[in-house]
């Protein structure tokens, strides 16, 4: 039987026939669910009235009886699970929510019996086995029966583990030694306690908070070992103090690195506080303060105080020590009776009893409290007196007071933190606060007093405070550094965090806002840009410079001189945008220098930096609020500059308007422009340009809006030429085209209002209109509407004028019987279409010459030919047909005229067509019918051959020349075109020498005098050498020319030196020797 007791109501309740045998095991749900196990063999589950919910049998008596979670896909929100040992060889789960699955896990027959076993984390069970084993297993679907984890912890025995979920620990016990692994990494050891008086040990167990680890033996012994040491410490500037053993405090200097102080203290301290001189530790109510010296410390005294003691703050002379809601304010060093007033005072006086203080504050010159009213009050050592306080909104929690007392960082009740500036009263909320802040650090390096960091369990929130900057006084949360939970941090210093650890000793830690190497030539570009916004947000601007220097990256350099705007230096700015080239901007920046407002001077930099609303704000608050609309009309923002005009410029609104009803006609809101336009009139003097701008646009909405009447009177009644074409269209893209096109008249676009009238069929007023159009496409659309009149002579006047030259031509030769005017524009115009219409017509009258003619012109080369052939007409066709033909067409002559037996033109075609061999065939044969010696069959024999390029030709041509062909040797002076011709300029040189002495022989002294002359030309610009009987020749022969001439001119000197030149060679003057 077994008996249940109700603490609450008293009642006792009998609970039988549970089990037929004595119950062995039990345990309780957090449900308040009942687990029993007998001997009977039988696992039950009741509820807390004693009635059974559940029954299993086992294959063995049960043991260790547990409820827990089982690790499944979805988080249960209750135990939803029993486990238990059954007979020490496996372990029983028995799912609550599937009672007909449950699960029994063996394992290996080596690991001995199952001892105990204790769940952890997410579904995880540690197992101890009487062989030494220590093994872990999942209770997850997917994993379960796998061994997570197995290791022999002891070498014969293993009696208990132990589990702290507070240090994450687990401890085994065998032996005479005790094993403790970190639970998150299992396979290494964090430590191994030998106990040397014992011969075993069988059972331990942890304290809560995982301080205390206690372990007995079979002998009845119990030891109890400390694991680690209360987290105890603080600092004051650059000095730190920290507990290192239950009763020893270590003191140092972080950066100044002085020889470490220890101390020994008489009791384990609950609170310690550190100053300049002196170190303070105690517990309870009770405290004993120490002086320190260079390398050791003296206890001076120890004092007892009204309370138990809560925290305790030092410095130079004074500690303050707060305990049950009051302070306890006196001398450090013992008080003389000298000034007794000075000497000590205890917080809140009795004026304000009902007062709790919540926490302290102690810099070199006040003492700073806070209470649970919302009240922060300074007190002033030196006057000893209350000289300042603040009141806030909810209780304070804590605060933390930059050194000098300057800046107070305060965390309220509700958990919002607050950073407050007692000069100034200005109070700013620190963003993204920590959910539980834990404390907080202010830096201790001169240049950095602006930045503090923030911690809670896990992280550090690094802030830095502006007090210039384009927001005014400013907070930014400029990094989040991790640190591992079991540490706390004591001191902050250039950006490295001195953290304490559990076995009492200190680490440094890199603050991520600060983590940067010295030599920044050791990084990689993305490392340098990463510094380099690191630099910006501590305002590390002259660090930031150096490192732009090494990436040289406008965007880069951009990035910094935005940095310096948000932070108000303008000095810097102006060198970095100089540095980019930014005249504009540098120009800007050198207006603003003398500027005294600073609101106003904040609100240029915002707009400079597209913050818009933000330097709204900060104009609106300034000197010179209108500088605001400025902005948004200068950007555009009508909406905002009209709700500003209605406080700052009331007149500039019909103007605003005017230029915001612009903007939504341009984007289609015609109704809204409307409107505007309206609103935008005014009867002003001088706003004449203003009025017109509104009333055209009012013009041109109304139209758009579909007020037709309304918007053409005003376009009519306004003399701008713009706004008729305007309207007009919009009232043509409203097919209201009587109205565009009155509009388009008076507007004097002519062309616009014809092509409307034209659609209205209004010839009359288009005939009116094309006096002044030239447009060929007005005129060919009346022209059109004439022919249809049967008005055929004007509407060829108006083809004409289009250029519609084919209609002209169909006109007079179809409609007005005029062929002479049909052939005079076919003629002019070269037109193709009216060739052939021409070429038919006079085809049909029989008159084929001219039908041949026109058909060529037409391009109708296949016609042509073959009606010149029928009717015999082949060489007006040959003569028409010119150099536009095609081979083919040249080809199909060339044929006709050989089959002929016409070698001339049949030679000629050849050679038009690219047939060079036919064309010099037939063209020597036509030199051998001619008696002429001039022939033009020679000498186009000779053009065929230079365009051939073709040496057998060549040969043929000559060989007919020299008379080896016929016996009859032609004149030499195709032979010298040939070569000249074929560019052959020294046979061709040669033979001018023979046709020039010919001619001179012959008494044609200026004929061989030119032909010499050419030639001479000619190889001078081939750059060939002259040949000396030429030179030779030629100056006779101008030596001759030249003397006739100076004998008319009356230079008779120059003349007989002329002739006797002649005379010494009179014989190659043969028909002058006689003379």
């Amino acid at each position: 039987m077994m008996l249940k007791y109700f603490i609450t109501s008293c009642r006792r309740i009998p609970v039988v026939g549970k089990h037929s045998r004595k119950i062995q095991s039990g345990s309780w749900s957090t449900a308040n669910l009942l687990a029993l196990g007998g001997e009977d063999k039988i696992l039950t589950i009741s509820n807390s009235e004693g009635d059974t919910l559940r029954t299993t049998p086992l294959r063995g008596e049960p043991s260790d009886i547990q409820f827990s979670e089982m690790k499944q896909d979805e988080r249960a929100m209750s135990e939803n699970t029993v486990s238990l040992i059954v007979a020490k060889k496996t372990l029983f789960l028995y799912n609550l929510n599937d009672p007909e699955n449950p699960i029994e896990l063996a394992f290996e027959n080596r690991y001995g019996t199952i001892v105990t076993y204790k769940w952890y984390g997410d579904g995880y069970i540690l197992l101890g086995f009487s062989a030494g084993y220590f093994v872990v297993i999942s209770t997850h679907l997917k994993e379960i029966g796998q061994e997570l984890f197995q290791a022999k912890n002891h070498r014969d025995v293993l009696n208990d583990i132990a589990i702290s979920t507070s240090l994450s620990k687990a401890a085994s016990c065998g032996d005479n030694f005790i094993k403790i692994h970190e639970l998150t990494n299992l396979k290494e050891s964090y430590a191994v306690v030998t106990v040397d008086d014992e011969r075993g040990l069988d059972w331990l167990e942890w304290s809560d908070d995982g301080q205390l680890l206690a372990v007995a033996s079979p002998a009845g012994n119990i030891h109890v070992y400390l694991t680690k040491l209360p987290v105890l410490g603080g600092s004051h500037t650059t000095r730190v103090a920290f507990l290192t053993s239950l009763l020893e405090v270590t003191v140092t200097n972080i950066v100044e690195k002085e020889r470490p102080v220890t101390v020994s203290v008489d009791v384990e301290p609950t609170f310690l506080g550190v100053g300049p001189y002196h170190l303070v530790v105690g517990m309870n109510n009770r405290a004993w303060i120490y002086t320190l010296g260079e390398d050791s410390a003296m206890l001076l005294r120890d004092r007892e105080y009204l309370g138990t003691i809560t925290s305790v703050r030092v410095n130079a002379d004074y500690a303050s020590v707060l305990y049950e809601g009051k302070i306890q304010f006196h001398l450090l060093e013992g008080e003389t009776g000298e000034d007794e007033e000075r000497e000590a005072r205890l917080f809140p006086d009795p004026d304000h009893a009902d007062m709790h203080i919540t926490d302290h504050a102690l810099t070199a010159d006040f003492l700073v409290y806070s209470t649970d009213t919302g009240g922060l009050f300074f007190f002033f050592i030196e006057d000893w007196q209350m000289v300042g306080d603040y009141r806030h909104t909810a209780e304070i929690a804590s605060i933390y007071a930059e050194p000098s007392g300057r800046r107070i960082v305060l965390v309220d009740s509700k958990g919002e933190g607050y950073l407050y500036n007692p000069v100034n009263d200005d109070l700013l909320e620190v963003p993204q606060f920590p959910g539980s802040c834990h404390g907080c650090l202010w830096e201790n390096s001169p240049s950095d007093r602006h930045v503090f960091t923030l911690f809670d369990e896990k992280q550090l929130y690094t802030y830095i405070y502006h007090q210039e900057h384009i927001k005014g006084h400013h907070l930014e949360l400029i990094g989040v550094t991790k640190f591992p939970t079991s540490q706390v941090p004591l001191l902050l210093y250039n950006g490295e965090v001195t953290l304490q650890t559990a076995s009492g000793k200190t680490v440094p830690l890199i603050l991520s806002s600060h983590e940067m190497e010295a030599n920044i030539h050791d990084y990689s570009h993305e490392q340098l840009r990463t510094a380099l916004k690191k630099n910006i947000s501590l305002r590390r601007f002259k660090d930031a410079s150096a490192i732009c220097q090494v990436l040289n990256n406008k965007q880069d350099w951009e990035d910094l001189g935005k940095g310096c705007l948000w932070c108000l230096n303008l000095e810097l700015g102006m060198r970095v945008f100089r540095q980019l080239g930014d005249v504009g901007m540098v120009w800007s920046l050198q207006s603003l220098k003398d500027l005294e407002d600073p609101l106003l001077l904040s609100g240029h930099l915002a707009m400079f930096l597209n913050e818009f609303n933000l330097a709204q704000d900060l104009y609106l608050r300034s000197s010179s609020p209108v500088a605001a609309l400025e902005m948004r009309r200068d950007l555009l923002h009508w909406d905002q500059a009209l709700q500003l005009a209605k406080k700052l410029s009331p007149d500039q609104i019909p103007f605003i308007s005017r230029e915001y009803a612009q903007q939504l006609e341009f984007i289609g809101d015609y109704p809204g422009a409307l409107t505007h336009y309206e609103r935008g009139v005014v009867n002003i003097g001088g706003s004449e340009d203003h009025n017109a701008a509104c009333k055209a646009g009012i013009a041109r909405t109304a139209l758009r809006c579909g007020d037709i009447r309304r918007g053409v009177n005003i376009a009519a009644e306004m003399n701008s030429r713009m706004l008729k074409r305007e309207c007009a269209e919009i009232l043509e893209s409203k097919k209201q085209y009587s109205e565009a096109a009155v509009l388009y008249e008076s507007g004097n676009l002519h062309e616009k209002a014809a092509s409307l009238y034209i659609r209205l069929k209004n010839w009359n007023k288009v005939g009116q209109l094309l006096v002044n159009i030239n447009s060929p496409k007005m005129h060919l659309q009346y022209a059109k509407a004439k022919e249809s009149d049967g008005q055929y002579r004007e509407a060829a006047t108006y083809y004409e004028s289009a250029r519609d030259y084919e209609s002209v031509i169909r006109l007079l030769l179809h409609n007005l019987n005029s062929p002479e005017e049909a052939v005079r524009i076919v003629r002019e115009t070269k037109s193709v279409e009216g060739a052939k219409m021409v070429a038919k017509f006079f085809q049909k009258l029989g008159d084929y010459n001219s039908a041949i003619q026109f058909l060529v012109l037409s391009k109708c080369m296949d016609e042509a030919f073959q009606l010149a052939r029928t009717h015999g007409k082949m060489e007006l066709y040959a003569e028409i047909l010119g150099s536009d033909a095609t081979p083919e067409d040249y080809k199909s002559v060339a044929l006709h005229f050989e089959n002929e037996r016409n070698h001339f033109l049949s030679g000629k075609f050849y050679y038009l067509s690219g047939v060079y061999p036919k064309a010099v065939k037939h063209l020597i044969r036509a030199a051998q019918s001619t008696s002429s010696e001039d022939s033009e069959s020679i000498q186009m024999a000779i053009d065929v051959v230079a365009a051939a390029n073709d040496d057998g030709l060549t040969r043929q041509l000559i060989d007919f020349l020299m008379g080896e062909v016929d016996g009859i040797p032609k004149d030499a002076k195709y032979l010298f075109r040939l070569y000249m011709a074929k560019s052959q300029y020294r046979e061709a040189a040669k033979t001018a020498i023979i046709i020039a002495r010919e001619e001179q022989n012959s008494g044609n002294y200026r004929h061989a005098h030119d032909v010499l002359l050419g030639m001479y030309g000619e190889l001078q610009r081939q750059k060939l050498k002259i040949p000396a009987d030429m030179s030779s020749a030629l100056l006779l022969l101008h030596s001759y020319t030249l003397a006739r001439l100076l004998v008319r001119k009356g230079d008779h000197l120059k003349a007989a030196r002329m002739l006797i030149r002649v005379s010494n060679n009179i014989s190659k003057f043969p028909a002058r020797e006689s003379h």
